[in-house]
């Protein structure tokens, strides 16, 4: 898939309502101030650092992938800046910035913990990933026997081994909501979307928070 066709998915009606549905929680808790600067971990085409920065963060996005970044680029207004690396070795200083963000992009990267512990190292007060939830419809329909599609491959994550790694970390305060109950995207699946709690962990997407702790 090139970066347009990916870029291409969040404009059409399934994919905008997921893209919404997973921003709204990630935003949520984010808790920006204004003029924050914010890390995007994995930020591919950089679909969510505009959308963060839209919402008045300064936002630096980075990834491995030369092709997407290029992508991004051009697609990105000035308060977007990306940079080529690698999320288990960030080019960043100590809490370098306010927030760390990382959404869907740990779990195609085989030594998540290590990348966590980075997305922790270079955030000053607050981190939100975004990862596909192993308890979940999706997982059932696309993620078994090594996934397909463009779930090929992924890592799906539940809690227990997420808080098995963040307990190591110095972090606090630690927050989990759900999302995406039903991704078929259809008329039936948004209306029951509005009704379902955050907190039932049955969604495909669990949005992970914490603040830091040092």
């Amino acid at each position: 898939m090139t970066p347009e066709q990916y870029d291409a998915w969040y404009d059409t009606p399934r994919g905008r309502w997921i893209g919404n549905a997973e921003y709204g929680l990630v935003r949520s808790l984010l808790a920006m101030q204004p003029g924050d600067t914010v890390l995007d971990v994995g930020c591919g085409t950089g679909w969510f650092a505009r959308r963060v920065a839209g919402d008045g963060a300064q936002v630096v996005g980075l990834d491995r992938d030369a092709e997407a970044l290029a992508f991004a680029g051009r697609h990105s207004a000035g308060c977007v800046s990306y940079v080529h690396g690698d999320a288990t070795e960030l080019p960043f200083a100590d809490a370098a910035f306010d927030a760390v963000l990382s959404v869907t992009a740990l779990c195609f990267v085989d030594q998540w913990p290590r990348a966590l512990a980075e997305i922790v190292r270079t955030s000053r007060r607050r981190f939100v990933l975004g990862l596909l939830n192993r308890h979940s419809l999706l997982w059932l329909g696309k993620g078994r026997h090594g996934g397909s599609g463009a779930y090929q491959g992924a890592h799906w994550h539940t809690r227990a081994e997420i808080d098995n790694v963040l307990r190591f970390l110095p972090v606090c305060n630690l927050q989990y909501r759900y999302g995406v109950f039903l991704p078929s995207g259809s008329k039936v699946a948004r209306a029951l979307e509005r009704s379902v709690p955050s907190a039932l962990p049955l969604g495909s997407f669990v949005a992970v928070a914490g603040d830091i702790g040092r």
